[in-house]
Order: C-alpha cells, then sequence, then structure tokens
C-alpha cells in the first residue's frame, strides 16, 4: 500500500537502551512520515535522548494509561495509515512493518499476533503467566465474536478512515484499549487482518500482572455490551452507562 505511515509508541518510563535501537530499526524497516513518542513520567534526560532518534516525543508527568497515551498520539497524526508498537520493542520492526503493509486492499485494520501458526515467538513468561494470556485470549475471542486469536500483541495498524469512526466509540483508556479498539471495528464492519510476528516476550514489560485478571475480566464484559448496542441490540444498549469517549477527555488533544 502506497501511503504515508505515522507511528505512535506508548512508552511509560522507558528502558532507553532498548528504545533507542527499536525507535531506528522502526525508521530503517517501516520508513514513517512521523514517529511520535507518548512518554510518560520519564526520567532525566530521557525525552532529549529520544528527540536525538529524530522522533517527535509528547511528555506527560504522569501515567495515563496505554489507550490514552496511544489515543493522544492518534488525535496528533495527519497521515494515511495510523500505527503503534509497544517501546519494549516485543515485537521486531521488521514483524512491525509487516503489520503496516497488510492494511490496504480491502483490510482496514492489522494485528500483530503471537498465536498465528506461522509466528515465531521467543517466551520468558512464567508459565503461570503464559496460561492466563492464552486464557484470556479465548475468553475475549468467544465473548466479543470477533475471529482473533491474539487481542493484545503491541503492534497494530489501521486506516485513518477507520480511525475517524472507531475513535467515538473507544472509553477504555489502559490495557484494555486495544481489544476495545478490535471489538468495535468488527462492530463496525471493518476488515480486522491477523498477521504473525516475531516477537520476543520481555520480563520487566509493563503489561500488567494476573492480580489485574480481574480488571481485564470487567473490562471485556463492558466492551461486549458496547460492541453489541453498536451492532443494533436493544438490549446491550440498555445496559451500556454513559461515559465520555477517550477523544473527549481533557487528557486527549493535540499539543
Amino acid at each position: 500500500m502506497e501511503s504515508d505511515v505515522g507511528v505512535v509508541v506508548p512508552a511509560y518510563q522507558p528502558d532507553v537502551e532498548v528504545l533507542l535501537p527499536y525507535l531506528d530499526a522502526i525508521r530503517d524497516a517501516v520508513d514513517p512520515a512521523v514517529i511520535r513518542v507518548e512518554l510518560d513520567a520519564p526520567g532525566e534526560g530521557v525525552a532529549e535522548a529520544i528527540r536525538k532518534t529524530g522522533a517527535t516525543v509528547h511528555v506527560a508527568d504522569g501515567r495515563r494509561g496505554k489507550g490514552t497515551a496511544i489515543t493522544h498520539g492518534f488525535e496528533a497524526l495527519d497521515t494515511d495509515v495510523f500505527a503503534f508498537a509497544d517501546a519494549d520493542g516485543s515485537t521486531d520492526a521488521e514483524s512491525f512493518a509487516t503489520v503496516i503493509a497488510a492494511v490496504g486492499d480491502g483490510t482496514d485494520v492489522a494485528v500483530g499476533s503471537r498465536r498465528h501458526p506461522d509466528a515465531e515467538v521467543t517466551d520468558h513468561q512464567s508459565r503461570v503467566r503464559r496460561r492466563f494470556g492464552d486464557w484470556f485470549a479465548r475468553l475475549a475471542r468467544g465473548a466479543l465474536g470477533v475471529d482473533i486469536h491474539d487481542f493484545q500483541c503491541g503492534a497494530k495498524a489501521l486506516t485513518r478512515a477507520a480511525w475517524q469512526r472507531i475513535r467515538e466509540h473507544v472509553f477504555e483508556g489502559g490495557f484494555a484499549w486495544d481489544f476495545e479498539v478490535l471489538a468495535v471495528a468488527d462492530a463496525l464492519g471493518y476488515e480486522i487482518e491477523e498477521v504473525p510476528v516475531t516477537w520476543e516476550d520481555h520480563p520487566d514489560s509493563t503489561v500488567p500482572p494476573i492480580r489485574t485478571a480481574l480488571s481485564f475480566v470487567r473490562a471485556l464484559a463492558v466492551v461486549r455490551h458496547r460492541a453489541e448496542a453498536l451492532k443494533g441490540s436493544g438490549l446491550h444498549s440498555a445496559v451500556t452507562a454513559e461515559r465520555t469517549p477517550l477523544v473527549e477527555r481533557d487528557a486527549i488533544g493535540k499539543d
């Protein structure tokens, strides 16, 4: 797909020794029009070091949550394709480029997948955490009815047009943002493609530990109601509480 690409990297207190070379690798593999790092609660000198790579940096003093950071970054982009990658570099840059390249020719949303049969995974997770991830992926797939096997992989891309419709229906500001965006995309009729990636787990990742399982399940139930309401279900509409979308909250907006 011949189009310009904007990349957002949400980063909460990132390891600069990992992030800086990853940004360089993304630039080489993707050649994006812009790389924008949404940087939360950075240490001294971190923002300046990132800017030296040529990336645009937006700094927030506190932790906003992954979804809020990505949404803020997407709202600042002016490209044909919007993409994001997690700052820990778990999805290698070449795989990230493959995810982005999948957008187009009928595919509105592309999702990196560690659970695709063709994916290559180096896994350092504990057995309990790995099983929790597999269980949650199955639960989300069944509850949301979206034919995706990996909702949480930190590499996704979508067209600008798709984001303009999806954005009004996204409420989750944390790690639940990923599966809400996919549920909304599916409810709105967008074509979603799951793309295999080369992925290496990072034990010091900021992905929530297993103790947050209950909050994920609660968010999943709420997202299911919203997605079904978008499809026209009166029952689900009746139980969906009124909330303010992320794009209308004070934490979101252009610089």
